[in-house]
C-alpha cells in the first residue's frame, strides 16, 4: 500500500476518533465499573432467561418437537439477549476507542 494511502488511513482514524468523542462524550457522565454493574447484571439475566426457556421447552415437550408458541417465546428471549449483547459490545467499543471518559478506579475500589 502506498505511503499516501497509509497516511490517509491514519488521518481518517484520527478524525473518526475526534468526531465520535466530540459527539458521544458530552452525552454521558464519566462511567465507572460500578455504573456498568447493573448493565452486566441485566445481560446475565437475559442470558439465563434464554437458556431457561430452552431447557423448559426440552423438559415439557412430549413429542420432542417444540410448538410454534414455544419457539416464539424462545425467539423473543434470544432477540432480547442478542440485542443487549450487541448494545453492550457497542459500549465496550466506545470505551476501548476512548470516545467516552471513564473514571479511574483504585486497586482498592475507592
Amino acid at each position: 500500500m502506498p505511503v499516501s494511502n497509509n497516511r490517509l488511513l491514519l488521518e481518517l482514524e484520527k478524525y473518526r476518533r475526534e468526531i465520535n468523542r466530540e459527539i458521544i462524550n458530552p452525552q454521558f457522565p464519566e462511567l465507572s465499573l460500578n455504573d456498568l454493574k447493573p448493565l452486566l447484571t441485566m445481560v446475565a439475566h437475559a442470558r439465563a432467561a434464554y437458556v431457561r426457556e430452552l431447557l423448559d421447552i426440552a423438559n415439557v415437550s412430549s413429542t420432542g418437537v417444540p410448538s410454534q408458541d414455544q419457539i416464539k417465546q424462545l425467539k423473543a428471549c434470544r432477540e432480547t439477549f442478542d440485542e443487549l449483547v450487541t448494545a453492550t459490545n457497542a459500549l465496550e467499543t466506545v470505551i476501548q476507542r476512548d470516545y467516552l471518559d471513564v473514571k479511574s478506579s483504585s486497586p482498592h475500589g475507592d
